[in-house]
């Protein structure tokens, strides 16, 4: 049997609340700063839930031409900006790689809702022949991974994912099957997500899922937390340059970590409660560890989905706690969704940025906010400051609706 094909990570991209520069990122994460505030780009004074955490930062002309953002909802715009941005900090010369061995893939829980709402509104007011010729192609899941392969010219595997809020994480899965399978050299991936709309913000404040902490949003994602009372909407985009080892290294590219294993799962329980016992979201952990060929005991970190709900927080720790055993209370876990909320299907590729970094700097960001833990929650959660540790192997788990479970181990890299 073939020897299996090492993965990389070349390039790292994304757009955040808290900023669009990984080590910008980095630096305010660590010191504990809130992206979350009042939404300012829709008039919210109706809106039970008035905050959010807004790309405040993110300007799509320093990413792409006029013309080019006319056709494009924003969460592909955001996602073409991360991973322009991803791709430059790889080093690779397009004219020097196959175009065949180059694909991409991309996650999106909902895609261009932006666009379907505008474009169902003007349907509404000024008639059928109003609506756009750019609507369906703006809206459609896959334009962030169709966009993408049009600007930097991938011809490889190249397909979308949609699994809610574990979307990014399963592509990325994908991207590391399709190098492994040897039908690339070269995968983009990652998640971009857009929601923070009118229609989003609505449907998931009626679900009651959200936090309604108006009067205080930066305190309002609190993972773990006794007083959590929901989870805080975002939007962004997290992409990455996963490359097979040998080519990384004949060119000479920085390596970030390695992609050590991949793990999914399916609750089969409920549309959009996890299981209490947190069955599924251990079965992709478990997964995820056997695909990388390592004991529990050898992970050093979780950056855990975390998104601050009683239900969805305590079945994570009990997952945690299922899989780890004894080893889940030495454990460094923390949730990147205390600093800049939930970014939905593009949460698993930011919050990659975030492992990635603790990897590259040995150093646990905090949960912020994370004051009195909730019952049931009683693992090293990192509260309210940065931990120093040195991290070898780490976890990044991604849970969504439909009961989707996604789990991606990475590791420092060692040749």
């Amino acid at each position: 049997m073939a020897e299996r094909r090492r993965i990389v990570i070349t390039g790292i991209g994304l757009i955040s609340p808290l900023g669009n520069m990984p080590d910008v990122f980095w630096e305010r994460l660590l010191a504990g700063e809130s992206g979350i505030g009042p939404v300012t780009r829709l008039d919210v004074s109706r809106f039970d839930v008035r905050f959010g955490g807004e790309c405040r930062e993110f300007n799509p002309e320093q990413f792409l031409e006029k013309k080019e953002i006319k056709r494009l909802d924003r969460f592909a715009q955001m996602a073409m900006a991360a991973a322009k941005l991803a791709f430059e900090s790889s080093g690779i010369d397009r004219n020097a790689i196959d175009p065949t061995r180059f694909g991409v893939i991309i996650g999106s829980g909902i895609g261009g809702l932006q666009e379907l709402e505008e474009q169902n509104l003007r349907c509404h007011e000024k008639g059928p022949d109003k609506v756009s010729a750019f609507t369906i192609p703006k809206l459609m899941v896959n334009a962030g991974s169709g966009n993408i392969s049009i600007m930097l010219g991938a011809k490889g595997p190249n397909t979308a994912v949609a699994t809610a809020c574990a979307s990014a994480t399963n592509a990325m899965g994908d991207a590391v099957h399709a190098i492994r399978r040897n039908d690339a050299d070269i995968m983009i991936t990652g998640g971009a997500e857009a929601a923070l709309t009118r229609l989003g913000l609505a449907g998931f404040a009626s679900m009651k899922a959200l936090s309604t902490r108006n009067d205080d949003p930066p305190r309002a994602s609190r993972p773990f937390d006794r007083d959590r009372d929901g989870f805080v909407m975002a939007e962004g985009a997290g992409i990455f340059v996963f490359e097979e080892l040998e080519h990384a290294k004949r060119r000479g590219a920085k390596i970030y970590c390695e992609v050590l294993g991949y793990g999914m799962s399916g609750d089969a329980n409920h549309i959009t409660q996890p299981d209490e016992q947190g069955s599924g979201g251990a079965a992709a952990m478990r997964y995820a560890l056997k695909d990388a060929g390592l004991n529990p005991d050898a992970v050093d970190y979780i950056n855990a989905h975390g998104t601050s709900t009683p239900l969805g927080d305590v079945a994570e720790t009990t997952a945690i706690k299922g899989v780890f055993g004894a080893h889940a209370y030495k454990l460094r876990v923390s949730s990147t969704k205390s600093s800049i909320g939930h970014l939905l299907g593009a949460s698993g590729g930011v919050e990659l940025v975030a492992t990635v970094m603790a990897i590259e700097h040995g150093v646990i960001s905090p949960t912020i906010n994370l004051e009195n833990p909730g019952e049931g929650c009683d693992l090293n959660y990192t509260p309210l400051k940065p931990q120093d540790a040195r991290v070898n192997i780490a976890i990044s788990n991604s849970f969504g609706f439909g009961g989707h479970n996604a789990c991606i181990a990475v590791g420092r890299f060692s040749k």
